[in-house]
């Protein structure tokens, strides 16, 4: 393959702290080349530098054999560079064909008016190439996130991008919709197009990636050919030492019922859902994306209201639609979106981990600072959160250190409940373990947990009884050690004749 792509030596540092150290990393053309790390380990720093946001303090870049400066994002897309992160850069309220030639729509020659019918010509041509039959004038937010996805490709294909990063791609996708992308990919890099690829599931980087560089503290540890990669060669590389236990479940007494749902239901969401969670119990509840798991946490901790049904915490009923009661009782939710619904971007580490206890440790209104300073030392000294001080904003973590926050949080009211929705997605896999050991010591001291995932292995690995969803009612209740994932992805699909 023709190297299209030279970082050399490339260095950057924040504050005296290292982020990157002398990186070298190259691009093939027509390659998916992943690039693997734990949260911190430069990742994020290399693509912004590659993608203009940031400037190297030193090191050099090239592009087919030439040196370049890339010095804003504007500047990257201009030279084919283009770059879809984790978290959709949309514009909501746009249309489709809007968002694709954001920032660069052709003009007519008089009065500079905007010429619409170029416009959704190229938009047009781009999405036959893609095989996406989607309506241009669809405001972006009506899509679902597969659909935002393929839109920034195609705003990427209509700069004629050479090289295309995806960050974490998938980690909002259903399994249908995983393998459309990835056919996407193939498709792309047969038309020699290459593609930088950053992702925590490290399965898929094994099956889709040519080649794989492993950053690990600001460093290079290793770069991997497809035949060399391995699981264990991987996770080695990443976290500087052997993880002989991915899922390291441990056994635990499990007491009386905590948690009892009766019926529940809510119009056009879920029904007559069921179930019990006993202390020390780890309860999977496993299904498909849009199978209705989070409507059911959510309405369990009272964020969403439920037309029917009863829901029980140590005998006691709870009112519907009503969190505050929840949160007394002993429930804590570790939401799917911890951006969005966990964490207060723009606070400090300290001000989001004492949330929940604002009412305790104030007086007439004014909050007692020693108070909430010693609360967030406590919990940012039990969980390991790694941070400058805990005043640093929560919004500049890295993911693993983030969930870090939101179950410090959560976990200092002592709950008798915890649920835990997709607590790894997105995070690497020396902080999952950290995340699982956690589990275990909660199972440990008789708390009750209900853990959602989209991961099966996770489900599996960490689970003792597992309740698979799908389409808003419950088709599957196993006991871990008599089920196979086969039987819960039936369940899951609704196989007939198979749960």
């Amino acid at each position: 393959m023709a190297n299209l792509l030279r970082m050399t030596d490339i260095s950057k540092t924040f504050g005296g702290i290292h982020a990157l150290r002398n990186v070298d990393f190259e691009l093939n053309k027509g390659e998916v080349h992943a690039l693997l790390g734990e949260n911190g380990a430069g990742k994020s720093t290399l693509i912004k530098i590659l993608s203009g946001v940031y400037q190297a303090d030193s090191g050099e870049i090239a592009l087919n054999g030439q040196a370049i400066t890339v010095r804003d994002p504007a500047e990257a897309c201009h030279l084919g560079i283009s770059t879809i992160f984790q978290e959709l850069n949309v514009v909501p309220e746009l249309t489709v064909a809007e968002n694709m030639m954001l920032g660069r729509e052709p003009v007519k020659t008089f009065f500079g008016m905007l010429d619409r019918a170029a416009s959704r010509k190229k938009c047009r041509e781009v999405l036959e190439t893609l095989h996406i039959s989607l309506s241009l004038d669809t405001p972006v937010r009506k899509l679902n996130t597969a659909m935002q996805q393929m839109v920034e490709i195609g705003r990427a294909l209509l700069i004629d991008a050479k090289i295309i990063v995806m960050d974490e791609p998938t980690a909002s996708l259903s399994e249908a919709e995983v393998e459309s992308l990835f056919k996407l990919v193939g498709e792309l890099k047969e038309k020699g197009v290459s593609i930088i690829y950053i992702s925590h599931r490290l399965e898929e980087v094994i099956s889709i990636c040519d080649r794989a560089t492993i950053l690990r503290n600001g460093e290079v540890t290793a770069e991997c050919q497809r035949e060399e990669l391995s699981l264990e060669k991987i996770i080695k590389n990443m976290v500087g030492y052997e993880v002989k236990e991915r899922y390291p479940k441990e056994q635990h007494n499990i007491g009386k019922t905590v948690l009892e749902v009766r019926s529940l239901g809510a119009d056009n969401l879920f029904s007559q859902i069921s179930f019990k969670v006993r202390a020390g119990e780890i309860l999977g509840l496993s299904g498909l994306v849009g199978s209705k798991r989070t409507d059911v946490v959510q309405a369990i901790f009272g964020a969403d209201h439920y037309d029917e049904g009863e829901i029980f915490l140590d005998g006691e009923k709870l009112p519907p639609g009503n969190v505050e009661k929840a949160i007394e009782s002993g429930i804590a939710l570790i939401p799917e979106e911890r951006k969005k619904q966990g964490l207060v971007m723009g606070l400090s580490i300290k001000k989001n981990i004492a949330l929940p206890q604002l009412k305790s440790i104030s007086r007439l209104g004014v909050i007692n600072l020693w108070e909430e300073t010693k609360i967030a030392e406590h919990m940012g000294k039990q969980l390991q959160i790694k941070a400058g001080s805990l005043e640093q904003e929560v919004q500049d973590l890295s993911g693993g250190n983030q969930q870090k926050v939101v179950l410090a949080k959560w976990l200092y009211t002592k709950p008798k409940l915890v649920i835990l929705d997709e607590p790894t997605r997105g995070i690497d896999i020396g902080a999952k373990i950290e995340v699982y050991r956690l589990i275990n010591n909660l199972a440990a001291e008789g708390v009750a947990i209900i853990l959602v995932s989209s991961e099966l292995p996770e489900i599996m690995g960490m689970s003792d009884n597992i309740i698979v969803m799908s389409k808003g009612k419950i088709t599957g209740t196993f006991k871990n050690e008599e089920v196979t994932e086969e039987e819960i992805l039936a369940c899951a699909f609704e196989t007939q004749g198979r749960c």
